[in-house]
């Protein structure tokens, strides 16, 4: 995998899709890596109890993701600076979590991609992610 460059991006650019089985082990595993024991994220039982239909993603799982969405296209290298994101509907265990996303601006070797991650309910997560590429590249 190699990083992007200055001269290989382009405003307006699509990143490709990116698709994630939001299994209960996804779920689970994603909460407990973050330290998050919140039931919420790994009861069903408790989760329903509280109204939800089932176990969701937690908000520090969907940052990373979102996080993941842009370093899987820019390369290895690039640096997030700033990730500003809207959580919308939640991301139940047994959907699949779709990423899609545009390159909107570059201004003083700074990059920014508005990022949308859907599920079967609607938009999950949404909002803009800045990153910077090498230094080396520039």
């Amino acid at each position: 995998m190699r990083t992007l460059t200055d001269g290989t991006v382009e405003i307006g650019s699509v990143l490709p899709e990116l698709a994630i089985e939001l299994t209960p082990t996804v779920v689970v595993s994603t909460a407990l890596a973050t330290m998050d024991f919140t039931s919420l994220h790994h009861d069903v039982e408790a989760a329903r109890a509280q109204g939800s239909k089932d176990i969701f993603l937690n908000i520090l799982t969907t940052m990373g993701l979102v996080e993941r969405y842009v370093t899987d296209w820019a390369g290895p290298e690039a640096m997030i600076k700033r990730i500003n994101v809207k959580l919308g509907v939640p991301a139940y265990a047994g959907d699949r979590l779709c990423f899609n996303g545009t390159l909107v601006s570059q201004a003083e070797g700074d990059y920014t991609v508005e990022v949308r991650g859907k599920v079967s309910l609607g938009d999950h997560a949404t909002g803009m992610v800045t990153f910077a590429l090498p230094w080396a590249a520039r």
